[in-house]
């Protein structure tokens, strides 16, 4: 399936491990250039390597830029250098993310502060900068990684939770707001994803085992994948497929979605 992408412009946040990692490769073997967004610029440029391999057969290019996407002028900035490397910005994924376990009493203030700033004041100011150029263009489409967290707030996230439901109603506003003129907006919700949040030592997995008191972390996985009515956790390529999709010119009549991608876990029909 021909996904039109070859030739568009996409900046991808969060792009140096996980699924923005697997977002930006995926964008480039479908012949894209790719703007990878992250604060480490060693990762950054390891990734740039893969994804020119990634986009050889089709064309796809890629470009760092290391920038904490929470700085007032990130969203500018993001739009300028794809400019400067590309000459403009179709697609925006913002991706950047991270979280922690912890009881809803043990979030200090300065922490509910750093997840809105990380998951609703970085995607705006990026939305902000890049949607009115889209929509100049008559074409343009963002897809903001959101949770199944902000449609059903996890107790063991809760800081985390409200500022992914945060970033839905934001995703919604700007789908509003653009749809006419043929900038898409939509939002993904992934569940448990098998990438460098939940993997990485010390990450996700290693809280959740010492909350629920598994012995290994083959236990404590195998028992977060069989709360999944697909009775696993999600590889990081699966939710970078059904971005890569809403990035595209096959999602043309999807505007203002919050798609779960979680294997069924949060059951609703909405």
């Amino acid at each position: 399936m021909d996904l039109g992408l070859a030739g568009r412009t996409c900046a991808v946040t969060g792009a140096s491990r996980g699924i923005g990692r697997e977002t930006a490769l995926a964008l480039c073997a479908e012949g894209a250039n790719v703007l990878l967004v992250a604060r480490d610029e060693l990762r950054l440029r390891e990734v740039q390597e893969e994804a020119v391999g990634a986009g050889l057969k089709a064309g796809g290019r890629a470009a760092v830029l290391a920038l904490d996407v929470t700085t007032a002028e990130a969203g500018e900035r993001i739009l300028a250098v794809a400019s400067e490397y590309f000459g403009g910005l179709d697609v925006l994924v913002n991706n950047a993310g991270s979280a922690s376990w912890r009881d809803l009493d043990d979030v200090p203030d300065e922490d509910w502060r750093a997840q809105y700033e990380l998951n609703v004041m970085a995607p705006l100011r990026a939305m902000r900068a890049a949607a009115p150029a889209m929509a100049e263009r008559g074409w343009g489409r963002i897809v903001n990684v959101c949770s199944t967290a902000g449609k059903r707030p996890s107790a063991a996230m809760p800081e985390y939770s409200v500022a992914k439901a945060a970033e839905l109603s934001l995703s919604r506003l700007f789908a509003d707001r653009y749809a006419k003129t043929g900038v898409l907006v939509n939002a993904i919700c992934p569940g448990p994803t098998e990438s460098e949040m939940w993997m990485a030592p010390g990450g996700l997995l290693d809280q959740s085992r010492e909350m629920s008191g598994a012995e290994t972390r083959e236990e404590a996985l195998a028992e977060a994948g069989s709360k999944r009515p697909i009775g696993r956790l999600a590889a990081a390529e699966e939710i970078a497929g059904a971005i890569v999709f809403l990035c595209s010119e096959r999602a043309s009549y999807v505007a203002g979605a919050a798609w779960s991608v979680d294997g069924g876990t949060v059951q609703v029909i909405i």
